[in-house]
């Protein structure tokens, strides 16, 4: 922090330890996953519960400051907390949230939030370690049972996964870069694939690699992008952009090497045997979309008590997304209206539970991650389809971009139609009440 030389009067010190609780929680939410609009807006709600008011802060995607002037004529106070590690855990983020709220509504001195968010920074995860892996290695089984996909073909996908991500950690533990671990564990996940393809086994083989590419998508960082570009936060959608960008180029990358050398080595390959998922709803697609997203959840840390709603919002998109099909709606439409629906859900769930509602929807649009398009553009350019490959890819991208839009759009029906917190009412000298915005998003600028 820095501010002029002078005494640390109590009331000073009080204001130091107000900015860096917010600073704190702030750097808890952004490493969580949450969106800047809900990061700087729980950090001004805790200064302003201890007394700092007319705070000013600034979130991007690996820096948080804070800047207060007091009123009074004192000197400026600045601080930042650099964000290193981003590692989504729901449970901690569902603590942090309801910290903030009693914080808001004056029932939690600072002393005690202090404590409290210290409790909740070394509080044991929900889930061990060995659960995680499991559930990471689950996630690629219920996506290749999904396409189509048998039990043998989910076994595989299982041991491509633990296998990718025991390789990742290796690489992490020797410090090795994450773009580098995400394309070895794409390599290794489209190796079994090969393969088996290679020993003409009688499954889906290229049903593996769907499942282990799905289980590596960066899901909530698509969300956040489309969030944080929708509430006006340009530079921090750019930010997460560039690196959704580098983590999708690591895995197209790993997938691209396995996949070139398999065809330069005569492995019979073909993009007409790329699976795709049976878009009826039969039991054993209901099932993978279902088990997709409880995976999902446990890998994202959701406290078992939130499972069920997770796994609900799973069966929703999935059966939504298979009628709009049927009436012969547009992919990447239909992804968009899929995914406002869930979010809408979602949405409405949190409310009612007091949770962020990412803890429903981020898990529940894992079954329409675009990991099929993503492996038949990469199979096509490395047959030399260049064109094909390229249209591919962008379907997979434009996937990708529906899915985050139409979970934020589910969000803000909901807000259209109840109202949220943000929106407060004010009175007129007239008597007569308004509503004052105090969300950035909403504020009017007629396009200029």
């Amino acid at each position: 922090m820095s501010a002029s030389p002078l005494e640390q009067t109590p009331a000073r010190h009080d204001l130091y330890r107000s900015m860096a609780l917010a600073l704190r929680v702030g750097e808890l939410l952004l490493g969580s996953g949450e969106g800047t609009e809900t990061v700087s807006g729980s950090m001004r709600k805790i200064t302003n519960a201890y007394g700092v008011p007319h705070c000013e802060a600034d979130v991007n995607l690996s820096a948080i400051t804070l800047s207060h002037v007091p009123s009074d004529g004192g000197a400026p106070v600045t601080a930042e907390r650099r964000v290193r590690r981003r590692l989504p855990d729901y449970d901690r983020l569902i603590a942090v949230h309801d910290m903030v709220r009693e914080a808001s509504g004056g029932s939690l001195p600072l002393d005690d939030a202090e404590i409290r968010l210290r409790e909740i920074t070394r509080r044991v995860p929900v889930y061990p370690n060995w659960v995680l892996i499991t559930a990471l290695a689950l996630i690629a089984s219920s996506a290749s049972i999904l396409v189509g996909g048998g039990v043998l073909v989910a076994v595989a996908a299982f041991a491509a996964t633990v296998l990718g991500d025991r390789a990742g950690a290796w690489l992490a533990r020797r410090g090795v870069a994450e773009f580098f671990q995400l394309a070895v564990a794409a390599m290794l996940g489209s190796l079994v694939a090969v393969l088996m393809i290679w020993i003409d086994a009688p499954v889906q083989a290229s049903a593996v690699v769907v499942g282990a590419v799905v289980a590596l998508l960066p899901g909530r960082p698509m969300v956040a992008c489309v969030q944080d570009g929708i509430a006006g936060e340009y530079v921090t959608a750019t930010g997460r952009l560039f690196e959704i960008f580098f983590m999708l180029t690591a895995i197209i990358s790993g997938i691209g090497v396995t996949l070139y050398a398999a065809v330069r080595l005569g492995v019979p390959l073909s993009v007409e045997n790329v699976p795709a998922a049976p878009l009826v709803i039969r039991p054993e697609q209901l099932l993978g979309a279902v088990g997709l997203t409880l995976s999902f959840a446990v890998a994202l840390l959701v406290p078992p008590r939130h499972l069920i709603p997770a796994a609900v919002g799973g069966g929703i998109v999935w059966v939504v997304f298979v009628q709009l099909h049927v009436w012969q709606v547009p992919v990447i439409l239909a992804t968009a209206v899929s995914a406002a629906v869930v979010g809408l859900f979602g949405s409405a769930y949190a409310r009612r539970a007091r949770v962020p509602s990412m803890v429903v929807t981020i898990p529940a649009i894992g079954s329409l991650l675009p990991g099929t398009a993503l492996y038949r553009g990469m199979l096509e350019a490395s047959l030399g389809h260049t064109d094909e490959g390229l249209v591919s890819l962008l379907q997979a991208l434009s996937t990708a971009l529906a899915l985050g839009a139409g979970v934020i759009l589910g969000a803000e029906v909901l807000r259209a139609v109840t109202g949220s917190d943000l929106t407060r009412r004010v009175r007129r000298p007239s008597g007569r009440r308004r509503p004052f915005i105090t969300r950035p998003a909403a504020r009017r600028t007629r396009g200029f």
